[in-house]
């Protein structure tokens, strides 16, 4: 091809947003969490959701015009369901999409909602090419793919690199569900932490997990270790779909999460966020399923199967969950200055459903994910919002 190759090592050092990096039978595999916190939990939705690196991207300042990353994604499905979006890499240019490609191959996993099962199907090392990038030294982004876990084996360009320029950005760390992880959005800048981080100039380290915002201690101890300027935590939607909680442990399990984020970061802004507007489940407890009916239809689409009755029992609905979450947080703020909630409605409330409805019944699309990201953006790093001010000494 004639290009001359610089060939950069994979670590932490070019590759944010992750928190390990595990040695692969190819390369490297990116972790979102530490391989103590993984030990901790045998669940397979939790390490699947923590091994798609949302929110992870090679960093890089380099006149290189050519970038090619040598990758094997895993691709997972679900046998009776549509078939799951590729994962796309997108390519920033000084902080602006210029480019997006998907891997040519990858190892497919299919999964037997009925047993379990799991049917594996072996790709092979394919390569991610950019070419034609403007001259010049620059700054570049590689995002990688939000839904999909990946093996990262070589990374090369036709000019040598660096990290970027000094960087002042203050550090986000946010923990949330599918939906800050980024399920229903169609590309890795695209679910609303990113969008936030890229307009806002933060430092994005996502700990979204997929169907497994559950309060886990071996989270808020991640959490509580990593570096951060602002931390957030957006609670709710996972412990009512999964119907892994009463109201009598809950608010003491929030309690519980806070105080381990306070032994580690005393005095950083901390924000804790409830659920957005979710019919499904505003009065309706949990467990949450797969629709049936709309899978007979080649559609995804989720349903509450809890009883309503129950509530009076203790069950967690999305309504309870704000009521506990608005009292924990005003009883923690009478002594913590830098703790801040936000109701989740303001961010997609029940107008915002009637004119972009969730198309599965529980993740936004594309444009509600921009939506909730303006909203975040405005109410939170505006002038007067918990992220507005200075960084805590």
């Amino acid at each position: 091809m004639g290009e001359s190759w610089t060939r950069t090592p994979i670590t932490t050092d070019v590759l944010r947003g992750v928190l390990a990096l595990e040695r692969g039978a190819h390369g490297v595999v990116p972790h979102r969490l530490p391989a103590w916190a993984r030990a901790q939990c045998t669940d397979p939705q939790l390490h699947l959701a923590e091994g798609q690196p949302a929110g992870a991207r090679f960093a890089l300042r380099t006149a290189a015009t050519v970038v090619e990353l040598d990758v094997l994604p895993t691709r997972y499905g679900f046998r009776g369901a549509p078939p799951r979006p590729e994962g796309v890499f997108d390519l920033l240019v000084d902080g602006i999409l210029v480019a997006q490609a998907v891997a040519p191959t990858a190892t497919t996993v299919t999964i037997d909602m009925a047993t379990g099962a799991a049917e594996h199907e072996p790709g092979e090392v394919g390569t991610v090419r950019f070419a034609g990038l403007p001259a010049g030294v620059k700054d570049l982004e590689l995002w990688l793919p939000h839904n999909e876990a990946l093996e990262l084996v070589a990374l090369r360009t036709d000019a040598p690199v660096e990290a970027p320029a000094g960087t002042a950005r203050r550090r986000w760390v946010h923990h949330g569900s599918s939906i800050s992880h980024g399920s229903n959005a169609e590309h890795p800048t695209g679910p609303w932490p990113a969008l936030v981080a890229l307009g806002g100039g933060l430092d994005l380290l996502n700990l979204g997990l997929s169907g497994s915002a559950l309060l886990d201690p071996f989270v808020a101890r991640t959490m509580r270790d990593a570096p951060a300027d602002l931390l957030s935590v957006k609670i709710g939607i996972n412990v009512v779909g999964g119907d892994v909680m009463r109201r009598r442990v809950f608010g003491p399990a929030v309690h519980g999460f806070l105080d381990t984020l306070r032994e580690g970061h005393p005095t950083t802004p901390l924000l804790v966020v409830s659920p957005l507007h979710t019919p499904i489940h505003e009065d309706t407890p949990g467990p949450g399923a797969f629709d049936l009916d709309a899978l007979a239809a080649g559609r995804t689409a989720f349903r509450a199967t809890g009883d309503p009755a129950e509530v009076a029992a203790g069950k967690l609905t999305l309504t309870v969950v704000r009521e506990e979450l608005a009292a924990v947080v005003a009883q923690r703020a009478a002594t913590d200055a830098h703790l801040f909630y936000l109701d989740g409605r303001e961010l997609y409330g029940v107008g915002d459903h009637a004119e972009l409805p969730l198309p599965d019944e529980l993740h936004p699309d594309g444009a509600t994910h921009r939506r909730i990201a303006e909203r975040f953006s405005a109410r939170v790093l505006g002038g007067g919002g918990p992220f507005g001010q200075a960084p805590a000494a």
